[in-house]
């Protein structure tokens, strides 16, 4: 069955930041949709430079919070991480690396997927990287960009204020217009 526009929209404005999850386990169908959905993600020059990591969280709870220390962190009884592979990046003429956007498309399609499916998510970059590396015995050639609880939410979401189209957006080329003004205790500096 076709999905149409309007469902995507609204996909989009359902998914949230969720911050409370039930103890129920994850089926595997849909956590294998949710992985599908990360590995289908688009990536530069088609390097899938990314690896996913599952860690359930029973009995880990402890050793996990030394990643990241908020409870509802460990509450779901997955926590995915997402790591790039540095060597595998496609590098823009100006020597710029892709690995994080790519890392970023992956989690980004992941966490709609978890939404369509019921299923909770909040996107974390704030954490230890070196807690991280020692818990999950990650080797040198992987870095871990981002994690995200797994799990069916506890929680409603709460209102998410936009910026309005007008202030994201310019058209053609970008206009001639002073630079906003620095809030007074950046000046000088």
């Amino acid at each position: 069955m076709a999905r149409d526009r309007h469902e995507f929209s609204e996909l989009i404005r359902k998914r949230y930041s969720v911050r409370s999850y039930l103890p129920d386990d994850v089926e595997p169908d849909k956590l294998e949709q949710v992985l599908e959905a990360a590995r289908w993600a688009p990536t530069a020059a088609n390097k899938q430079d990314f690896r996913l990591i599952v860690v359930r969280t029973r009995g880990r709870e402890e050793e996990l919070k030394l990643i990241y220390p908020a409870a509802w962190f460990v509450q779901a009884p997955l926590v995915i991480c997402v790591c790039a592979v540095p060597a595998e990046a496609w590098h823009r003429v100006d020597g710029k690396s892709y690995q994080d956007v790519d890392v970023a498309i992956a989690m980004d399609h992941l966490i709609l997927a978890a939404a369509d499916l019921g299923l909770g998510s909040c996107w974390i970059a704030r954490f230890d990287p070196a807690a991280a590396r020692s818990v999950l015995h990650l080797p040198d050639w992987l870095e871990p960009v981002v994690f995200t609880p797994l799990g069916y939410p506890d929680d409603q979401p709460k209102k998410g204020l936009r910026r309005p189209l007008a202030e994201l957006v310019r058209y053609e080329r970008w206009p001639d217009e002073p630079s906003p003004a620095l809030p007074s205790d950046l000046r000088g500096i």
